[in-house]
């Protein structure tokens, strides 16, 4: 496995904060943490700022994920989900979070509230043809195999 050094800017939001880090030795994705209290009403989306900027290398991108504990327990997701951040975006890093759950949803500075995962980028390059090659599948879709 190969490290990638990715540039960290700390916002004034920032103070106090843990920077993102992996919770286990094989851990794919870094948990990352709010920078802010806030309130997520039952049914209510709400972005939570993160008091981080990145700096990620060209040809790479950070996915920002749910947190499955937050989810299985709490019913709080993220929406767009896997979330991008570009290597040209120089931003703040929101994570857009929505409460599923039966309750409000206290959002403490310091939480851990998503997961971080740097990938690869590979680009397309188009092939026009006149016709694809046949599967099994074909153009089976959305439950094509059963319930």
């Amino acid at each position: 496995m190969d490290n990638v050094e990715v540039k960290v800017y700390k916002n004034e939001n920032f103070s106090g904060i843990k920077l993102p880090k992996y919770m286990t030795e094989h851990s794919s994705g870094m948990d990352i943490y709010a920078a802010e209290d806030k309130l997520i009403p039952q049914g209510n989306v709400e972005l939570i700022k993160t008091g981080l900027h990145v700096e990620v290398p060209e040809g790479y991108e950070i996915q920002i994920r749910p947190r499955s504990g937050l989810a299985l327990k709490k019913g709080i997701t993220i929406l767009n989900s896997p979330g991008t951040i570009d290597s040209d975006y120089r931003g703040e890093i929101g994570i857009i979070l929505a409460n599923l759950g039966s309750k409000d949803f206290k959002v403490k500075k310091g939480l851990r509230i998503a997961q971080m995962v740097l990938s690869k980028v590979y680009k397309i390059d188009w092939k026009e043809v006149d016709d694809l090659n046949k599967t099994e599948r074909n153009e089976g879709g959305f439950g094509h195999t059963g319930v």
